[in-house]
């Protein structure tokens, strides 16, 4: 465990690693790839390491020259694998993999950790078999571990239900291109985390690929097409920025995050327009952008397009006079934790009041006390306490290194907050 100790910011300059989103689908993209591509600037955490792994299960050459990843794409051809592809507590990779999967040889199972076992994927595995692969949940759950048949996709129409999770789309998107006849997706349900659905289209297309949509509820891609081989970079993450742009914001002074600018492709960018609702302001500047602490007030938010950085928001609505309500966010819960209990049970012993509904969040914001906060093997539970410590004495974060899933030098990171 680790104890959080107050401290006063004076005009902090951060920088975050590389956008876990785009690093996986990058990798996926290269590995399919008809050549050789050279990754800058990926993020290199729990989650991708754990997508590199079963790629190279697949077949795939990654190696890493100087601070870069070089990817050995195969044309979409992918070997054989009699063993289990363990993927953890990744939920990116299960499901983006289990797309993969459908293209190699043979029968492939993926499986993970028991919070795995709890997370939804037969939405996704539905979809699959309407295009001919056969796929299912082994233990007949509705979860992991899976078995998926893998082999030449015909393609043709599908639709999907999106309610829990975009990642299902964006499985099903990344592997169209190689179909023999192209994709037609109609989504039927939802759609949740609607920017990390452009995260996808937006990594296809520098990858060559043309696709064709109506919005969120159409997607058209010609089949045969193949992923270019090249040179492409990771832009920084800004969920990763959200928590220093948040560490402004509860202690009413400014922090700059390095190299992220408001064109940004991820759909966390928008959340600087929150804390700007919250009585923050913002300043874009050429080499980043900068938050500056107000009076914090309650604000009502939809955050389904910006899941991750709910935990991170209802730690500055404690702080924020009035009641926050956080809407559209009940696929919180099939996360790598039931993430609105564990804000709630977290944030009451804090000695601040919620409510948990079925698709909101409500915190009544006050005075925050000292606690122990545990983390339930989760990187954003972690890291989102940890900044509400900046300002309230005898904060301590529990299994603090969970934080190693998606930003393993988040402490250190953290300690430039000091300067």
């Amino acid at each position: 465990m680790i104890e959080i100790i107050p401290h006063k910011l004076t005009n902090c300059e951060i920088c975050v690693p590389g956008s876990k989103s785009i690093t996986h689908r990058m990798l996926i993209t290269a590995a399919l790839s008809n050549g050789i591509c050279i990754l800058e600037n990926c993020l290199e955490s729990e989650d991708t390491l754990i997508t590199q792994t079963a790629l190279k299960q697949m077949g795939i050459v990654i190696d890493k020259l100087n601070g870069k990843l070089v990817v050995k794409g195969t044309k979409g051809i992918l070997k054989s694998c009699s063993q289990q592809i363990n993927l953890e507590n990744s939920g990116t990779s299960m499901r983006l993999l289990a797309g993969v999967a459908s293209m190699g040889k043979g029968k492939y199972t993926l499986t993970g950790t028991k919070r795995m076992s709890e997370r939804p994927i037969v939405d996704l595995l539905d979809a699959l078999n309407q295009i001919g692969v056969v796929s299912h949940c082994i233990k007949n759950n509705r979860c992991p571990p899976v078995e998926i048949s893998g082999g030449q996709i015909k393609g043709g129409s599908v639709n999907v239900n999106c309610s829990i999770s975009s990642q299902y789309l964006s499985s099903l998107l990344l592997i169209a291109p190689y179909t023999q006849q192209g994709l037609e997706i109609t989504v039927d349900k939802g759609l949740v985390s609607k920017p990390y659905v452009d995260i996808t289209i937006d990594t296809m297309k520098k990858f060559g690929i043309d696709i064709k949509r109506n919005k969120y509820s159409f997607f058209k891609i010609a089949g045969q097409q193949i992923y270019k081989s090249g040179n492409y970079v990771v832009e920084p993450d800004c969920s990763q920025a959200g928590y220093f742009w948040a560490a402004a914001a509860i202690t009413g002074t400014s922090v700059k995050v390095k190299k992220i600018t408001q064109n940004s492709i991820q759909g966390d960018i928008n959340f600087i327009k929150v804390l700007e609702k919250m009585g923050c302001s913002v300043s874009h500047v050429a080499d980043g952008i900068t938050v500056h602490g107000g009076k914090l007030t309650a604000i009502e938010v939809d955050m389904a397009d910006m899941p991750d950085l709910v935990p991170t928001l209802a730690v500055i609505a404690a702080f924020a006079k009035g009641t926050t309500v956080i809407k559209n966010v009940g696929h919180l819960k099939a996360k790598e934790s039931n993430r609105l209990d564990a804000v709630s049970k977290e944030l009451y012993k804090m000695g601040i009041t919620t409510k948990v509904y079925d698709e909101k969040l409500v915190i009544n914001g006050g005075k925050p006390h000292k606690a122990k906060i545990d983390t339930y093997n989760d990187h954003r539970i972690a890291m989102s306490f940890a900044i509400a410590g900046l300002v309230v004495p005898g904060i301590v974060i529990r299994d603090e290194k969970c934080v190693e899933k998606s930003f393993p030098e988040f402490w250190n990171v953290f300690k430039g907050l000091y300067k």
